[in-house]
C-alpha cells in the first residue's frame, strides 16, 4: 500500500546563507592530512630529499593513496632539481597547488537538467555512510533553490530507514513515498516515480538500501532498480550519487569501483569530513575515478552539505603559508 507523508505547514527556516556557515578551514583544520603535514614541515623546515620522502609517507598515511602520492612527489621532486623552488615555504606552496590541480577537475555541481521531469537521483552506499542523512540535506538545499522535490524510500532492509527519511520529509516540507516493509524496492522507487510524475515534481530522490560492496544479491537489485526505472523514463535515473564515508580511507576506492561497475555512479558525496577526518581519500578517488564529486559533509546540519569546492578544501586543509 502506498503511503504518503507531508508536513502541512512549510518550514520557516531556509538554508544558512553562505556568509553564516562555518568556513571550510574552521571545519577541516582538525582533520589528521592538516596536522601531520604541518608537523612534518615544522619539525623540517629544510628542503631536501629526506624532507620529500617523508611527505611521501605522510600522504600515503593520510589515505591519499599510494599511486597519487608518488605522483605528487615525483612532480615536487623533479621541480626541485630544477630549482623552481629555493626552499621549504616554495615546496609548500607548490604543493598546495598540484593538490588543487589535481581536484579542480572534479569539482562539478550537481545540476538538475530541467529538460528531464521529474529529475531522478539515485543515492547509493555502504552501510553507515550517512547516505538518508545526506538525502534530508539535499532535499533541503534543492527545495530552498525552488526545486518541487519528492523522496522514495528505497531502503526497505530497516523499518528505521523509513521512518529516518519521513522524519527528514516532515521537517523540510517534501513528500515521501513508501510502501510496507520488505517491499520490493525497486516496485517502490518505481511507484514513487509515477507519484513525482503525476504531481509535477521536479527532483525525485530515491534511497537504496546500506549495502556492503562486496554482497553481489543487493548489488544486482541496483541494477533491477535501473531496468524498472527505465519502463518510465528510459534515462533514469538522471544521477547516480555514492556516498562516501571520508574517515573509512583507501576502502572507499573498492567501494566505488564496486558501485560504479554495478550501476554507474555519476557523482560522489562524501561525508563525515569535519572532526578528525583525514580527507586525504579525496585526492585518491579524484585520482582514481575522475567521477564528480558533487557535495562534501563538513558537519551535521542541513547547511553543512556543500557544494565540493577545490581550493577551498585544500585551503582548509593546507593554508596558503606555512604560519597561516
Amino acid at each position: 500500500m502506498l503511503k504518503f507523508w507531508k508536513n502541512r505547514e512549510p518550514e520557516a527556516a531556509a538554508t544558512a546563507p553562505e556568509s553564516t556557515k562555518k568556513p571550510w578551514r574552521e571545519r577541516l583544520a582538525r582533520s589528521v592530512l592538516n596536522r601531520d603535514i604541518r608537523d612534518l614541515f615544522a619539525r623540517h623546515p629544510k628542503l631536501d630529499e629526506s624532507l620529500l620522502d617523508e611527505l611521501e609517507t605522510t600522504l600515503i598515511g593520510a589515505d591519499v593513496g599510494i599511486v597519487a602520492s608518488s605522483e605528487l612527489i615525483e612532480s615536487l621532486r623533479t621541480r626541485m632539481h630544477k630549482r623552481e623552488f629555493a626552499d621549504a615555504a616554495g615546496l609548500w606552496a607548490a604543493l598546495r597547488a598540484d593538490l588543487i590541480a589535481l581536484l579542480a577537475p572534479v569539482a562539478r555541481p550537481l545540476h538538475i537538467d530541467p529538460a528531464h521531469k521529474p529529475f531522478v537521483v539515485l543515492m547509493v552506499g555502504v552501510n553507515g555512510v550517512g547516505k538518508t542523512t545526506t538525502i534530508g540535506k539535499l532535499a533541503r538545499r534543492l527545495r530552498d533553490e525552488g526545486h518541487d522535490v519528492m523522496l522514495a524510500a528505497g531502503d526497505t532492509f530497516r523499518a528505521a530507514a523509513v521512518e529516518q527519511l519521513k522524519t527528514w520529509g516532515e521537517r523540510n516540507d517534501v513528500a515521501v513515498i513508501a510502501q510496507a516493509a520488505n517491499a520490493d524496492a525497486a516496485s517502490v522507487i518505481f511507484d514513487a516515480l509515477q507519484s513525482a510524475r503525476s504531481q509535477g515534481a521536479d527532483v525525485l530522490i530515491a534511497d537504496t538500501a546500506g549495502r556492503l560492496h562486496t554482497q553481489g544479491g543487493l548489488m544486482d537489485e541496483l541494477a533491477k532498480i535501473r531496468r524498472v526505472l527505465a519502463k518510465l523514463d528510459a534515462d533514469a535515473p538522471h544521477e547516480v550519487l555514492l556516498v562516501i564515508d571520508g574517515t573509512t580511507g583507501q576502502n572507499a576506492i573498492s567501494q566505488t569501483r564496486q558501485f560504479k561497475q554495478a550501476i554507474g555512479v555519476t557523482g560522489i558525496v562524501v561525508t563525515k569530513l569535519d572532526g578528525t577526518a583525514k580527507g586525504g581519500v579525496v585526492f585518491a578517488l579524484a585520482r582514481e575515478f575522475g567521477l564528480p564529486i558533487r557535495f562534501v559533509g563538513l558537519g551535521e546540519t542541513a547547511e553543512d552539505l556543500r557544494e565540493f569546492d577545490a581550493e577551498a578544501f585544500v585551503d582548509g586543509l593546507l593554508p596558503t603559508t606555512l604560519d597561516g
